[in-house]
């Protein structure tokens, strides 16, 4: 995701990029570039690898196996599905369109780039969004859970995700279509992009999500008190395999916020002084988009279903039998 500048901007020396030079006022790669700069982009290459790589294991994972065929394992297979894209689409464009180079003159290479940065992106965090309520009805309202998110609703809030998430990228690029027409970044195109879209794709349903942890969390404590004080024998309480879906899921959102937050903060807040520098804002869009690497090592700490699933795929296993009825422990 990128921010909208205006063309006037005062170039300072905290523009400078490693892989970039200045020329008329636009920024280009350098046919020469320092080391800093190739030990920087393999670095990026690499978090990009190990993020499709990542993802993928996720994605074999869920759907190869019978056992991973739930509501819950089915909106991470769709997170996976927007990490990897990240990972394949995003990374690249992101690296030969660079934040940098598109501040000024964006031309259509970097309005995809910008598209595909922020429908992505918006679709990691209402894919979170949806995960925080099939995780409320399996902890707060078990006996109806099963009813309520059943294969059907699982498959309507993937597509809420993938639409909702796709027309704010779409709409925040045609807001910048207004470039071609004023002198400087218009009013409209900045309130859309820094205002509108922010608020829509992270923070609305960043409180949505927090909302719905702390109930999660204040059910779960009085449920635990419940069962230690023996005071409601027939009490519905949770499975340990819940809590624990419960507990990996915040930290996996948890995590997304450190990533995300820092960026969204630079680009909203900004706007009403003086824009952040080049290399401040290339900095928390990395730290952004590597958030997409993280999450399989998430599950592959916390879940031994998903280190089971690694060894099976990894050692080849798949291919000398049908094991997709394997118990995985």
């Amino acid at each position: 995701m990128g921010p909208e500048v205006s063309d006037n901007r005062t170039i300072t020396m905290t523009d400078f990029h490693p892989c970039y030079e200045m020329h008329d006022f636009s920024y280009i790669l350098s046919k020469t570039p320092s080391v800093i700069c190739v030990l920087l982009y393999s670095f990026l290459f690499l978090v990009s690898v190990v993020c499709v790589c990542g993802n993928l294991l996720v994605i074999i994972s869920i759907i190869y196996f019978k056992q991973l065929h739930s509501p819950t394992n089915f909106l991470i297979l769709s997170l996976a599905v927007a990490d990897i894209l990240v990972g394949i689409v995003v990374f690249p464009l992101s690296m030969v369109f660079s934040l940098s180079s598109c501040l000024f003159h964006e031309d259509l290479s970097c309005k995809i780039r910008t598209s595909f940065d922020i429908s992505l992106g918006t679709c990691s965090i209402l894919n979170l969004c949806c995960i925080s309520i099939d995780r409320y009805y399996a902890v707060c309202q078990p006996l109806t859970y099963k009813a309520k998110i059943n294969h059907r609703i699982t498959v309507l809030m993937i597509l809420v995700c993938w639409g909702g998430s796709a027309l704010i990228g779409i709409g925040v690029v045609l807001a910048g279509l207004s470039n071609e027409v004023c002198d400087e970044v218009c009013f409209v195109n900045i309130f859309v992009h820094n205002t509108i879209a922010t608020t829509l794709s992270f923070y609305l349903p960043v409180i949505i999500m927090l909302c719905i942890y702390l109930k999660i969390l204040l059910v779960a404590q009085k449920q635990a008190s419940r069962i230690l004080n023996k005071m409601h024998k027939c009490a519905v309480t949770v499975s340990k395999t819940e809590r624990k879906a419960t507990k990996t899921l915040a930290i996996v959102l948890g995590v997304f916020l450190s990533c995300w937050t820092p960026f969204f903060l630079c680009i909203t807040f900004p706007p009403l002084s003086n824009p952040a520098p080049v290399s401040v804002m290339e900095t928390v869009n990395w730290l952004g988009l590597s958030n997409s690497m993280l999450n399989p090592f998430i599950y592959a700490f916390f879940y031994s279903w998903f280190r089971s699933a690694i060894r099976m795929i990894l050692s080849g296993k798949l291919f000398r039998g049908d094991f997709t009825n394997t118990k995985l422990q």
